[in-house]
């Protein structure tokens, strides 16, 4: 459904050292510099990070949240460890398995960038 997740950064430079260090986690290659952006791009999906093309300053946004795929409890833990290291500040619940109804249990952490920006590991446990 979606070809691509962009978010807004003041600091290009600090924004691609946070997400390399954070995608690291989950077997990301390094960035790709694009001017004013930044470009992960994997086999499923590319996340960008980008300085706000008219000028004005970036903002997160409030309610949203973006959601990265893990294949374990462990890379969940991972992902949240290397996200506080390089500046990120943990937000909702401690990292740890959330009941999601439907949709099963899930082990989730989550992260705002240094941006303000909300993001989330999640990896869908075995019913």
């Amino acid at each position: 459904m979606f070809s691509h997740v962009m978010v807004g950064t003041n600091d290009l430079d600090k924004a691609k050292s946070f997400y390399d260090s954070l995608l690291s986690t989950l077997e990301v290659r390094p960035a790709r510099v694009d001017g004013h952006r930044i470009f992960y791009i994997t086999k499923t999906g590319v996340f960008s990070v980008s300085k706000p093309i008219n000028g004005e300053p970036a903002t997160c946004a409030n309610g949203g949240t973006i959601g990265f795929a893990c294949s374990s409890p462990e890379q969940v833990e991972a992902w949240h460890a290397a996200g506080l290291a390089a500046g990120g500040k943990t937000c909702e619940n401690p990292p740890g398995i959330r009941d999601g109804g439907a949709a099963g249990k899930m082990y989730l952490a989550y992260l705002r960038d240094l941006d303000g920006n909300k993001i989330c590991a999640m990896h869908r446990m075995p019913n």
